[in-house]
This record gives C-alpha cells, sequence and structure tokens, in this order.
C-alpha cells in the first residue's frame, strides 16, 4: 500500500478527453487524403483515431512525402479549431477542483504546439501548470517521453501521477511512463474497452480497473476521491458513476 494520499499531478491528454475535436480531427484528415487522391474509410477513421499527425500523415501518405501531409493536416486541423471547440462534460469543473485542491494539472498532447496553444486559449491556459506538445520531447506517443517530460518538468514521480486518456495510443504512453490511467469513454479507446466487457487489454467500461487503467464514460465520473484512490491504492477501483 502506497503513503501517498492525493496524486502529485493529473495529466490531460487533450483532443477528445478534454475537448470534442474528433470529428475535426477527421474532417481534416479527409479534407488532405481527398486532396491527395486517397480518399478515406471508416476503416481509416478507427485507425487514425488518437494518432499523432506525424503518425496520421505516414498512414495518409504511405511513407513518401509524409512531411508535407504533415503541415497539411495541421493546417487543416488549425482552421477549424479557430471556429472554436467545445470542452467536453465535465472537463471544467474537474480542472477547477484540482486547482481548489492544489494539485497541479499538466496538458500531454501528441497535436502540434500550435494546435495546443490555439485549444488552451478556448480552455483557458491559467487552469494548467504546463503543456507539452508534439516536439517538446524526443518522441511522441505512444513512446512514454512526453509523459516523462511532464513529470521531470514538475519536478514529481511519473507514478505518483495519474493520466486522463481516451485513445489506445495515449493509454500506452501513460502506462509505460509509468503513470495510473483513467480512460475515457467506451469506445474501445483503451485497447480493449467496449461498451459491453473486455477485449485484449483487460479493461472493463464498467469501472473496473486492470493493468493500472480505469474506464469511465465521461470526466463526470471523474472526482478527487477516486483520484487519490488510484495513486493510494494499486488494487482494483471502481470509480462513481
Amino acid at each position: 500500500m502506497s503513503s501517498r494520499e492525493s496524486p502529485a499531478a493529473v495529466l490531460f491528454d487533450m483532443d477528445g478527453t478534454l475537448v470534442d475535436t474528433e470529428d475535426l480531427w477527421w474532417d481534416a484528415c479527409v479534407e488532405v487524403a481527398g486532396g491527395l487522391g486517397s480518399p478515406l474509410g471508416e476503416a481509416d477513421r478507427e485507425a487514425l483515431f488518437g494518432l499523432s499527425v506525424e503518425d496520421a500523415a505516414l498512414h495518409i501518405s504511405g511513407g513518401p512525402g509524409a512531411g508535407a501531409v504533415e503541415s497539411l493536416l495541421t493546417d487543416a486541423f488549425t482552421r477549424r479549431l479557430k471556429n472554436g471547440v467545445t470542452m467536453l462534460p465535465g472537463a471544467v469543473a474537474l480542472l477547477e477542483a484540482l486547482r481548489a485542491a492544489g494539485i497541479p494539472a499538466g496538458l500531454v498532447s501528441a497535436s502540434p504546439r500550435p494546435v495546443v496553444d490555439l485549444v488552451l486559449e478556448t480552455v483557458g491556459g491559467h487552469r494548467f501548470r504546463l503543456s507539452v506538445a508534439a516536439g517538446d520531447s524526443a518522441r511522441n506517443k505512444p513512446a512514454p517521453d512526453p509523459y516523462l517530460a511532464a513529470a521531470a518538468r514538475l519536478g514529481v514521480d511519473p507514478a505518483a501521477c495519474v493520466a486522463i486518456e481516451d485513445s489506445p495510443t495515449g493509454v500506452a504512453s501513460a502506462r509505460s511512463a509509468g503513470c495510473a490511467v483513467i480512460v475515457v469513454g467506451t469506445s474501445g479507446a483503451a485497447g480493449g474497452v467496449t461498451a459491453g466487457g473486455v477485449r485484449a487489454g483487460g479493461v472493463t467500461a464498467g469501472g473496473m480497473t486492470a493493468g493500472g487503467v480505469t474506464a469511465v464514460p465521461t470526466l463526470e465520473s471523474v472526482d478527487l476521491p477516486l483520484l487519490r484512490r488510484l495513486v493510494s491504492d494499486p488494487g482494483p477501483v471502481t470509480p462513481r458513476t
């Protein structure tokens, strides 16, 4: 049993976790791929879910010209973000609760810095002690580097942090960094979560923890007692519903 009473920090993914940008991202990918004469289908939507811009560009281009495709994707996505983004249910309340409790919040995104800064204008950069974007660490998600970089900049142990994610790529990054993880949503985001139970990842959408990952339907199910239990008790945790 750990002696920790609260997380040293709570580290949030951005797209699809704090803000509702998944459709905007998909639309940007469709626009760029269509312009290159490579229309996307529903299988591509699943494949592109949670990918960094670099990896998405590789998926769309097949390899050659990926750097140019990366720029096109960033431009197309940024254009859509400038029309505004919507924070997901429970996001503001959770961030305010963390601030009131004196628990640092960090933003750890696979998106490029211009995208992150644009979203921070909407969600309020004052709510975060720091932000990590693509290029701020040696490797992007799913490598552990972004979460390790965030913890190092905060001067805390990654194992004392809770990461909140929504995609298999992000979950892999946070877990390999040693963080406890909350995965939001029931769309298979943890590489194992389904609306009805478990796939290979071993995480149930009903709220049971497995392998350090706890599934919740929305951020409205995340509160300070849950976050404290995740760092104080290595065993299974059932979040409130």
